[in-house]
C-alpha cells in the first residue's frame, strides 16, 4: 500500500478506530514459530527501526532495548494472542440458588490500540445473572486481562469478553461496560487529554431498561 490514496485510507481507518470483525485477525501460521523465535525476529527488526530513527545503538542505555521490547511484546502486553495463555475457567453449580445480579466493578485493564500500538487504559464493569452456573470472581478479571493483552479496538475487546462470558456461564444474561483512555487520542493527533471512550454490550434480561438501570446504579456505588 504505497499510493497516496492508500495512505489516506489508512489515516481514515486509524482515526475512526474501526474493527473489521469480532475476532482478532490472525494468520493461519500465527503459532508455528516458538516464542523464542518470534522474540529473536522482533528484536532484530526493532533494532533496525531504532537505527532508522538515528539512535546510537552502541549506547549502553539503548543497546538492550530491542530485546526488552521483543520480550514485552511476546510475554507480556500481547500474550493474549496465544491461546495457550488463555485462563482455565472452572464453573460451579449455583448451589446458593442466588438468582439476582452479581456485579464485579472497576476491573482495571491495559490494552494496546491496534492502529498505533499505543496504550489503552481503563476499567471494565461486569454483571450477570446466573442460569445455574457461576465462576470465581477473580476469573472475571482474568478473562478481561486475557483479551486485553493483544492489539485491540475497544469495540472488539468488549465483544470478545461478552461472548466468552456467555459461553462459560451458559447464559445471555450478561452486561459489560468499559471505559478507557486511548493514548492514540491523548498523546498524538488531536491530543485531547480529558476525553475517554465508553462501550456497552448486553443481552438476555439486560435488554430490559429496568435491569440495565439496576446495573448502572450498582456500579455507581462502587
Amino acid at each position: 500500500m504505497n499510493t497516496v490514496l492508500d495512505r489516506e485510507l489508512i489515516e481514515i481507518l486509524g482515526d475512526n478506530h474501526q474493527a473489521t470483525n469480532a475476532e482478532t485477525p490472525l494468520r493461519v501460521d500465527a503459532f508455528l514459530k516458538s516464542d523464542s523465535e518470534k522474540m529473536q525476529r522482533i528484536e532484530h527488526h526493532f533494532h533496525a527501526i531504532m537505527e532508522e530513527m538515528g539512535l546510537d545503538m552502541t549506547d549502553d542505555s539503548l543497546s538492550g532495548t530491542p530485546y526488552r521490547v521483543a520480550k514485552m511484546y511476546i510475554q507480556e502486553i500481547f500474550s493474549g494472542l496465544d491461546p495457550k495463555n488463555k485462563p482455565k475457567i472452572s464453573v460451579f453449580e449455583n448451589s446458593y440458588q442466588y438468582d439476582k445480579m452479581l456485579v464485579e466493578a472497576n476491573i482495571n485493564f491495559n490494552s494496546t490500540c491496534e492502529h498505533h500500538f499505543l496504550p489503552i487504559v481503563g476499567k471494565a464493569h461486569i454483571g450477570y445473572v446466573s442460569s445455574g452456573k457461576v465462576i470465581g470472581l477473580s476469573k472475571l478479571n482474568r478473562i478481561v486481562d486475557y483479551y486485553s493483552r493483544r492489539p485491540q479496538v475497544q469495540e472488539r475487546l468488549i465483544m470478545q469478553i461478552f461472548n466468552e462470558l456467555k459461553t462459560v456461564l451458559e447464559t445471555d444474561n450478561v452486561i459489560i461496560v468499559m471505559e478507557a483512555k486511548h493514548l492514540c487520542v491523548s498523546s498524538r493527533g488531536i491530543k485531547d487529554e480529558t476525553s475517554f471512550t465508553s462501550t456497552i454490550q448486553y443481552g438476555g434480561i439486560f435488554n430490559e431498561k429496568e435491569n440495565r438501570n439496576d446495573f448502572f446504579n450498582m456500579i455507581k456505588q462502587e
